[in-house]
């Protein structure tokens, strides 16, 4: 018996004009938190810095667990702010784009690895803050979220990330002095498993065949035949393997 299934809409399960309205979200959610670490950077700085210094992250210090929650949106100083501001807004956005709801359980899920990883193993009277934790993060599930979710547009998406900003990954490990390479490293370690973590889970939908119990051939002798006084329907052609790829390009106009 040949069966079926429809088609969902390319893109992660979203059409084009769903698409667009997650991007416009994720735009906002963006914007909205770099206006609010901008704004925390502010009164940081009207403060002589002791925002940033009361509420970061001390190793091994139990008390300043709860500082997981506030160290990222906190800076040293404007210099500190300035570098983080453009790849936290691009690499954020990508990661939000396909699902707000997703993007903010990465999130939380990076500010416990990033943080997490800062107060077990780094070492010293230091006290940790910065949203670098998370750009690290978001660039790591980027990079790998097509290929868990077998789509092409976020794979490619993926690969230019990877390519372009594989410089960044040095502040990743050791050798750099004050800068928190072990939050860069548990960041990044937080994105990739979040990939996994998030990932389209839906069932694959590609059409297949049937087989017949009791019946001797192949799944391509098997055929459904009309009912008795119905007239038999259109046989369906075949899928191409490569509907969903030609889909997609046809959604970006391409």
């Amino acid at each position: 018996m040949a069966s079926s299934h429809d088609h969902a809409p390319t893109g992660g399960g979203l059409d084009p004009a769903q698409l667009i309205a997650e991007a416009r979200r994720a735009f906002f959610v963006m914007f909205s938190f770099m206006c609010l670490v901008w704004a925390a950077q502010l009164v940081n700085w009207l403060l002589g810095g002791d925002m940033a210094r009361q509420h970061g992250i001390v190793p091994h210090d139990p008390d300043t667990l709860g500082y997981l929650l506030t160290a990222p949106f906190l800076h040293a100083n404007w210099q500190h702010l300035e570098g983080n501001s453009g790849p936290l807004f691009v690499f954020g956005f990508l990661a939000a784009y396909r699902g707000v709801g997703k993007f903010l359980g990465l999130t939380a899920l990076l500010v416990v690895t990033s943080g997490m990883t800062v107060w077990l193993f780094q070492d010293g009277d230091t006290v940790t803050v910065g949203a670098s934790g998370l750009v690290y993060g978001y660039l790591g599930y980027g990079v790998l979220r097509g290929l868990f979710d077998r789509n092409l547009i976020d794979s490619l998406i993926g690969l230019v990330m990877g390519a372009s900003f594989a410089y960044v990954l040095t502040a990743a490990v050791p050798g750099t002095p004050g800068v928190s390479w072990l939050g860069h490293l548990g960041g990044l370690v937080g994105g990739l498993a979040g990939a996994w973590i998030f990932r389209d889970r839906r069932p694959g939908r590609p059409a297949g065949l049937a087989l017949r119990s009791g019946r001797s051939g192949s799944a391509d002798d098997a055929r459904s035949l009309p009912a008795p006084g119905r007239p038999a329907a259109a046989p369906a052609g075949p899928v191409s393997p490569r509907a969903d790829l030609l889909k997609e390009l046809d959604d970006l106009g391409l």
